[in-house]
């Protein structure tokens, strides 16, 4: 087919036509020129199981086969109960009830509505303020793209997007300047109780953060004792905290709720990418029992639904994901097999003086890329590096999720890697290596420009 007929939108990048995908098997992706791809971030932190799991498939075909989707205004049904109580057992903390949609975005918005609907059940109109943080990201809907603060992306629908309150990021590698990584959650905790006193708390609705951050930071963790601090603020002031686990919750930080890492539970948190899978578009937002109940009590109801909230074959996905999960012990996997994948990470990258970091945890981990090491300068923005990462892997064999701003919004690069949990050690070492490779051949031709 020729250009003509390429109606999709993102059927090109930088003039060039994308590769069509025609198949895929384990953590293997095959184009239609034959060529095999090792799948090194699950496409975008999604495809937990990989591509083609038959059982994940077949249970699919089968609810098919039965009912594709009985409106969920109008019914429930079996994939999508069993499901609410899977994830409500394996998220614990508190979490209570579930409300189904389609993605990430969505459940960010949901999330956004539910707390709105708490502060108004309780008497507390004037509660329609929200605080996030800089270096994150949150979704592409006008609420969610509101809370993110990832300057690129905003860019164009600025004027349009809801004021947010946003906070310093929690990077204990790139702490604020003058601050020493021991006081910094010190420090963070001072900003946001300075931040409430300006707004005023009686306006804010609720905090949302990623326990770890995805895109816009690269695998950043928060530091030990951030979240405890904020939960304790957020409860002192009667704030909702809200977790944003869309990219790294559902096991792949090897807790399947990643704050059950910090000790910490959210009032709400919403999750996605690792709920199905990629076998269906599935997201979720949960909530603890007070919030649900404080709202139901007054309303009746959470007054956020759309069309495809809990459709029942991609609950029937997720629910089979969910079993293979649980069943191969896949959360205490990704759990030791990230330990691996760090030191296979720091035995590749640990010399090279243009790394300046190697974080995360589980199977969601980065390489931060620096001009200077020691000064933790990054590479110029117009270069491109990430990019460069990007061809170079993929060149090679490599899908892996790149991407810049790192440092500031503006400048940094960071390459994130965040593989199927189905993933063996000896491909660890397999995508290690393509990973190195590209990132050598990267700089070399950055430092072949410079010269």
């Amino acid at each position: 087919m020729d250009d003509v007929g390429h109606r999709w939108l993102n059927q090109h990048r930088a003039g060039q036509r994308l590769p069509r995908a025609v198949g895929g098997d384990g953590i293997h992706v095959f184009d239609e020129h034959g060529r095999r791809f090792l799948d090194g971030s699950s496409g975008p932190a999604l495809f937990c199981l990989g591509h083609g799991h038959r059982e994940v498939i077949e249970a699919i075909k089968a609810q098919y086969d039965r009912l594709s989707f009985g409106y969920s205004a109008d019914f429930t049904s079996d994939p999508i109960d069993a499901l609410a109580d899977t994830i409500v057992d394996q998220a614990g903390g508190g979490m209570s009830r579930v409300s189904f949609v389609s993605g990430g975005s969505e459940a960010t918005e949901t999330a956004i509505k539910i707390a709105l609907q708490y502060h108004l059940a309780r008497g507390h109109a004037g509660r329609d303020r929200f605080f996030a943080r800089r270096q994150s990201w949150h979704g592409y809907t006008m609420g969610a793209l509101s809370l993110s603060g990832h300057p690129a992306r905003r860019r164009p629908y600025v004027g349009a997007l809801m004021p947010v309150t946003h906070l310093s990021p929690a990077n204990d590698y790139r702490p604020a300047d003058g601050v020493a990584t021991e006081n910094l959650v010190d420090h963070l905790a001072a900003e946001f109780e300075r931040e409430i006193h300006r707004v005023g708390a009686e306006r804010i609705a609720a905090f949302f953060f990623e326990p770890v951050v995805g895109a816009a930071g690269g695998a950043v963790p928060a530091p030990e004792g951030y979240a405890r601090r904020m939960r304790e603020i957020c409860s002192r002031y009667g704030i909702l905290m809200v977790a944003d686990e869309v990219m790294c919750g559902v096991g792949r930080c090897g807790t399947w709720r990643t704050l059950a890492h910090d000790g910490v539970s959210p009032d709400i948190m919403v999750t996605a990418k690792g709920l199905a899978g990629g076998y269906a578009p599935l997201g979720a937002a949960l909530m603890t029992e007070e919030v649900y109940r404080t709202i139901a009590d007054t309303f009746g109801t959470i007054a956020s639904v759309h069309t495809y909230s809990g459709h029942t074959a991609a609950c029937a996905a997720g629910l089979a994901v969910q079993k293979v999960i649980i069943r191969d012990g896949l959360v205490e996997k990704c759990r030791t097999d990230g330990a691996y994948l760090m030191e296979a990470l720091g035995q590749a990258f640990g010399q090279n003086p243009h790394v300046g970091d190697i974080r995360g945890r589980g199977f969601f981990v980065a390489v931060e890329l620096v001009k200077d090491r020691e000064t933790k300068t990054p590479f110029a923005s117009g270069l491109g590096l990430y990019k460069r990462v990007k061809d170079e892997a993929f060149a090679r064999g490599l899908l892996c999720y790149p991407s810049p701003g790192t440092a500031d919004g503006h400048s940094g690069d960071h390459v994130i890697l965040a593989p199927p949990y189905i993933i063996t050690r000896p491909e660890i070492d397999r995508m290690v290596d393509l990973l190195k490779q590209a990132v050598d051949a990267a700089l070399a031709g950055v430092a072949g420009e410079a010269a």
